[in-house]
């Protein structure tokens, strides 16, 4: 069998690649994924390439890479000269943004645990450092 010969059905290839059918639709919509051939009766026709592209989009999806730069890391994986060093800094690129969110996240955490820790649980509304905190107003001692 010829692994680039287009014998592959979008359920086959959706069942082989982890994704649901519509996904697949999308990212040829969204250019990630080239347009299939189509049989004679006009459905699509993949081959084991479709596969290997939608795992890598999944998985790349899964680091956290937005669409945009899948497509850049897709384009730079076939660029033998200076694709590594490219997609090492993107790799860089998508940890510092990473690092950022956590650190937005762990004081998020923080400034909820104050809060949290002030509520009695109990009592008139009004008095609720987490209601007046969302209201905009300083939390009561």
């Amino acid at each position: 069998m010829n692994p680039t010969a287009p014998s592959l059905t979008i359920g086959t290839v959706a069942k082989r690649a982890g994704v649901p059918i519509d996904t697949i639709r999308y990212y040829e919509r969204e250019g990630l994924l080239p347009e299939p051939l189509r049989r004679a009766s006009g459905y699509r026709s993949y081959n084991e390439t479709a596969v290997r592209q939608l795992r890598f989009i999944r998985r790349a999806k899964d680091l956290g890479f937005t669409l945009e730069e899948i497509r850049d890391l897709m384009a730079l994986s076939s660029d033998r000269r200076g694709g590594v060093k490219a997609v090492r800094k993107r790799a860089e690129q998508r940890l510092a943004s990473i690092d950022a969110r956590i650190a937005e996240l762990m004081r998020i955490r923080q400034g909820l645990q104050q809060l949290v820790e002030a509520c009695p649980g109990h009592g008139d509304p009004e008095h609720c450092p987490i209601l007046r905190a969302l209201a905009d107003e300083e939390p009561q001692a």
